[in-house]
């Protein structure tokens, strides 16, 4: 009679989607905001997006291969590291600081601590933070949509504001917003100046609704983001629900909501924990935007609530069934 009864160690409900497979799903809810970004800010979009992925994955290959280790870049991780590191620079950036970036994400961020699973924050929005510290000139030189058309050869970006820029001036801000020429359409579909990321925060929705339906992702993380950003952003902004809307759709709040913060490795585990880390992160991201030197709070914000994720899956565990009360 054969045993049926197998005792093994855990996890023992497995699932076939390995780390390759959702490396890929996330690739996919990018490519329609990578596309609109080529729209309107043509070879530039594409040069960075290019030397962005290319660091990465060569700086993860050659990593390895000198520590003699098995390589990892077949899961697809460096390409999205990569690409994300693309959507957080201006589209101006040149081809050799976009390696630099790469190279410090996935070098410094990622494998010296391990690799895959065990960065302590987002590499691509570290590697922002080192170039902006960097080279602040070159990283807040925003392109101007549609100026660069196929066929440009320069790099050299045309000066112009970004929303948060006027934004940072509270609701007195939205006039000269309005008088700028930019509209909430014109935010919504990406076709303002800033960073690539910064390209259609419809399409980067629909790309993470894609994920959550999938399964990549919860929904926790991304809502509670947005509404506090949202209700701290009315409240402060004096009750103006214009001022609110516009806060939405302005900077890389919706790319960081949906494809920064769930990062797998750096938020919560439990569901109450990954709303505290939600609720923090939106509360930093919006004193930031009002009160800080620097109009845009979003990637200052997560990389915070990264490294507060093993505080906070410390006091936020879930209760323990059959647990024996001091």
């Amino acid at each position: 009679m054969d045993n049926k009864f197998i005792v093994s160690s855990s996890p023992h409900v497995r699932s076939s989607e390995d780390t390759s497979y959702i490396m890929k799903q996330v690739i996919i809810a990018l490519m329609p905001a990578a596309l609109t970004s080529l729209y309107f800010f043509r070879l530039n979009a594409l040069n960075v997006m290019f030397f962005c992925i290319l660091g990465a994955v060569l700086s993860e290959y050659l990593y390895q291969k000198i520590c003699k280790q098995e390589s990892t870049i077949g899961d697809y991780s460096a390409v999205v590291t990569g690409l994300l590191l693309a959507f957080n620079v201006p589209a101006s950036l040149p081809w050799w600081m976009c390696l630099m970036g790469s190279a410090f994400a996935i070098i410094v961020v990622k494998m010296v601590f391990g690799g895959i699973g065990h960065n302590f924050m987002n590499p691509a929005l570290a590697a922002r933070i080192f170039l902006l510290a960097s080279f602040p000139v070159a990283m807040t030189a925003w392109t101007k949509t549609g100026v660069n058309w196929i066929g440009s050869t320069t790099l050299d970006a045309v000066t112009t504001a970004t929303p948060l820029s006027f934004l940072k001036e509270g609701p007195a801000g939205l006039s000269a917003l309005y008088d700028s020429g930019t509209s909430l359409t014109d935010m919504i579909v990406g076709n303002v100046g800033g960073c690539i990321g910064e390209t259609s925060a419809l399409l980067l929705i629909i790309g993470g609704v894609y994920l959550i339906s999938k399964g990549i992702i919860n929904y926790v993380i991304p809502v509670f983001y947005i509404l506090t950003v949202f209700i701290l952003s009315f409240i402060l902004g004096g009750f103006n629900i214009s001022f609110a809307i516009y806060q939405l759709f302005a900077g890389g709040l919706m790319l960081g909501a949906f494809f920064m913060l769930t990062d797998y490795t750096t938020s919560p585990m439990t569901v109450k924990g990954q709303i505290i880390y939600a609720v923090l992160a939106g509360i930093i991201t919006t004193v930031i935007r009002l009160y800080g030197g620097y109009p845009e709070g979003a990637s200052y914000s997560i990389v915070m609530v990264n490294v507060m994720t093993p505080l906070i899956d410390k006091y936020a565990k879930n209760r323990v069934f059959g647990e024996v009360s001091k």
